[in-house]
């Protein structure tokens, strides 16, 4: 059973850094990051007339939006005051694919919590829990490694980390937009610079301190 054990250590240093991550990503799908930032002294004024408020209305039902169980027509109906359509098509089919790569990404995360949780109960019933901490370690270790590398490219060239991103989860250039479209207007790029570096500090804590105490837990008595 040994090298069960082991290979179940392996698995625990995979999951824990997409659990981080994800658990980093669900903070910030929230109404109060929206708030924080919209408030911000230095967050870019709309161009075309949006005020804050506006903002924080349109922006918190869109975000709600992605974690919602409601269909596309939940952002097709919004409308303008002089009856158009909030977002065009283009926008709708985008969003639409943001939701299902969030609700996907929040599914799996949830089994693998689960997974997780079970994996620890199972240490420390059958007495390898040594080898799960350690594991646990390796993964706080590892996920630090990528929120390094992720944060190096917020800092040193966000655009191309952006569209890296954009390039791996979805098709050509259906993310792209005009200004004027309301997606821009509502999340322009300073949003997204800021969510990811959150989320990189919001994961990296998470990590060092997963680090530190699976490292701890790992040296103590051998119990297999």
């Amino acid at each position: 059973m040994k090298k069960v054990y082991s290979i179940l250590s392996v698995l625990v240093t995979i999951l824990l850094p997409f659990i981080l991550i994800m658990g980093a990503i669900r903070i910030l799908l929230n109404p109060f990051f929206l708030d924080y930032e919209y408030h911000l002294a230095n967050f870019p004024a709309d161009p075309f007339g949006f005020t804050t408020a506006d903002r924080l209305n349109w922006g918190k039902t869109s975000l709600n939006y992605l974690v919602n169980d409601q269909g596309i027509n939940y952002l097709a109906d919004l409308k303008f005051q002089d009856g158009s359509s909030f977002y065009n098509e283009r926008e709708l089919s985008h969003m639409l694919d943001v939701k299902n790569l969030i609700q996907a990404s929040l599914k799996f995360w949830y089994v693998a919590l689960v997974v997780m949780v079970l994996l620890w109960f199972w240490s420390w019933r059958k007495k390898w829990s040594n080898k799960f901490w350690r594991g646990f370690s390796y993964g706080g270790f590892l996920t630090i490694a990528v929120i390094v590398a992720v944060l190096l490219g917020v800092a040193i060239n966000f655009d191309a980390l952006f569209r890296g991103f954009h390039a791996i989860f979805f098709t050509g250039s259906t993310w792209l937009f005009y200004t004027s479209d309301s997606l821009i207007r509502l999340f322009p790029e300073k949003l997204w610079s800021d969510a990811f570096l959150f989320m990189g500090i919001f994961t990296l804590t998470g990590a060092v301190v997963s680090g530190i105490l699976g490292l701890r837990l790992s040296q103590r008595k051998t119990q297999d």
